[in-house]
């Protein structure tokens, strides 16, 4: 069994509406446990994240940039970096805003140089966008053409579901690919002795 942490902040519900759909892509996959925790309950217990095999940051983006509870919950790991205890764990990021671009590039980034710092080895978003095939622009996969990690769109004030049916489709592969990479991986690296490397 492969666990996988989404860790991350909503505050109107649509950050946790994707990250409900990229869980649920990731648990298609037989011997996949995808569990999510909200990041201010990480803020006061950030070691729950050791237990697991793979870590999927997600965050509304606000101003360029990550939501303060979220980035309050990556600075509570300093003890973890520390020590290095995330180091070799599989990574990834998706981020929500109200406007196609947002900014977004940049709350990816942040999350991606977090993820660096703590040595764990990032996914990406290896889904080519599919109106390029002439699927329509709502449904298709990738529609806002993000590699780094996943993009979605809400409308401001919008319902936590409001989502056109391709930020759904993108969410539920982005949880299938970073799955299946973990379990190419064969689960946690982690932090291990030249002895173990070498074995």
């Amino acid at each position: 069994m492969h666990t996988i942490a989404i860790a991350y902040h909503s505050a109107h519900g649509h950050t946790e509406h994707i990250a409900r759909h990229i869980a649920d892509g990731a648990r298609t996959l037989a011997c996949i446990r995808a569990d999510l925790l909200q990041a201010e309950a990480l803020t006061a217990a950030p070691d729950v994240l050791t237990g697991y095999d793979g870590v999927i940051l997600g965050s509304p983006t606000y101003l360029g940039g990550v939501s303060g509870p979220f980035k309050s919950f990556m600075d509570a790991t300093g003890r973890l970096w520390r020590t290095q205890r995330l180091r070799g764990k599989l990574a990834a990021g998706f981020t929500v805003s109200s406007l196609p671009a947002g900014d977004k590039q940049s709350t990816l980034m942040s999350m991606f140089v977090f993820c660096m710092q703590h040595g764990m080895l990032w996914a990406g978003n290896p889904v080519l966008p599919e109106q390029h095939d002439g699927v329509p622009y709502d449904e298709a996969a990738n529609r806002l053409g993000s590699w780094s990690g996943l993009m979605a769109q809400a409308g401001h004030g919008a319902a936590a579901d409001a989502f056109v049916p391709g930020d759904i489709k993108s969410a539920r592969l982005f949880g299938v690919h970073f799955a299946q990479a973990l379990q190419r991986l064969g689960g946690t690296v982690g932090v291990r002795s030249e002895q173990e490397v070498c074995a």
